[in-house]
């Protein structure tokens, strides 16, 4: 949607179509979760009990760890960002096409939290520049990406090929450079750095905020108190299992855990079969065995019509689905399978079909 490639009624789906026949839909926000009790409160004030829980409430974006961020004023003054909804992604698009025609300095950031579709901030990027090569504004729009990490992908190879990429393009990647303030009005963004403060102008600004664990995760129990996924609050579970490491009646899914690599939808799709054996093994006083081997997917897309379908488990390696699918070269297969096949396929798995 924010490069302009989908209409945002592609994106908005009625949850009430998938919602199962025997499932109680309770329309409020868990607020607070007690696992030590087997309770839970939501935003209206319920109290709700379990004897087994399944915690997937994604992620939360932390635009307020920005300093003058406004999410409300994405879509104005040059000030993108496609994660806060499909209304912003849209509203990004705008600022944008905008950005593409009048042309200027471009900046387009990534955190060094985890965060949700690794991805997202390449294609985001790749794709205005194919913006800005179709409009033939190359003269007068220029792109620098910001990245908070000394890589801008986890596998090095795909890292590599982009800032390689990127560079023959004639766009910078600047890394280690973590996005810490803005000034919208002066279109000005503060980035630190292991040598300072580095202030930067902008016509155009793409953010990634941080993310982290929603609060009713982040602030219980059930969150990682150490390691690397402390800082987020993540969900403290079991690599393999996907069952809480403290909690045995507790699993979780999705972009919430606190494990290596993956929150795509692709992680999603592969993970939920090895909860629902799981738990199905504990409700019978079984252990539970089905281990996930951290898969998860990345459609990089790096233009219109072009694509590399990166496949990679917990340790990094390439797991192709497709052996006639190079992960290494780009491919408009690739970029079919992402732009027609990703919809019905998410449907699907909204009905626990695929």
């Amino acid at each position: 949607m924010a490069t302009g490639l989908w209409p945002m009624d592609k994106v908005l789906i009625d949850t009430a179509a998938f919602m199962p026949a025997r499932a109680e839909w309770i329309k409020e926000t868990v607020k607070a979760i007690d696992p030590a009790n087997n309770s839970l409160e939501t935003d209206a004030g319920r109290k709700l009990t379990y004897d087994y829980l399944v915690v997937a409430p994604g992620v939360d974006y932390h635009y307020e760890a920005i300093e003058g961020m406004d999410v409300n004023a994405i879509g104005t003054n040059g000030l993108a960002s496609v994660y806060h909804s499909p209304e912003k992604a849209a509203a990004s698009w705008t600022a944008i096409h905008k950005f593409v025609n009048d042309g200027g300095q471009g900046v387009f950031t990534m955190p060094k939290t985890p965060i949700r579709c690794v991805g997202a901030p390449l294609k985001m990027t790749f794709l205005t520049k194919d913006r800005i090569a179709q409009a033939g504004t190359e003269a007068k729009a220029k792109i620098d990406f910001y990245s908070a990490l000394p890589n801008v992908f986890s596998l090095p190879y795909f890292s590599d090929f982009t800032i390689n990429r990127w560079k023959e393009e004639g766009t910078p990647t600047h890394l280690n450079y973590d996005l810490k303030a803005v000034d919208l009005a002066a279109r000005k963004a503060s980035f630190a750095t292991a040598n300072g403060d580095v202030v930067v102008d902008y016509d155009l600004l793409h953010v990634v905020p941080p993310m982290r664990a929603p609060e009713s995760v982040r602030n219980s129990e059930l969150a990682w108190k150490e390691g690397n996924f402390a800082a987020g609050g993540w969900l403290a579970v079991d690599k393999g299992t996907l069952q809480h490491v403290d909690f045995k009646n507790v699993f979780g899914c999705g972009d919430v855990n606190g494990t290596p690599r993956g929150k795509t939808a692709a992680t999603v799709k592969l993970s939920v079969p090895i909860v629902v054996a799981n738990l199905l093994a504990v409700i019978e006083g079984k252990e539970p065995e089905k281990i996930f081997d951290g898969y998860t997917s990345c459609p990089l897309l790096t233009k219109f019509g072009s694509a590399m379908l990166v496949e990679f488990d917990y340790d990094g390696k390439l797991t192709p689905t497709f052996a006639f699918i190079d992960p290494k070269q780009e491919s408009w297969f690739a970029w079919v399978m992402k732009e027609q096949m990703l919809k019905p396929t998410y449907l699907k798995m909204l009905e626990g079909r695929v």
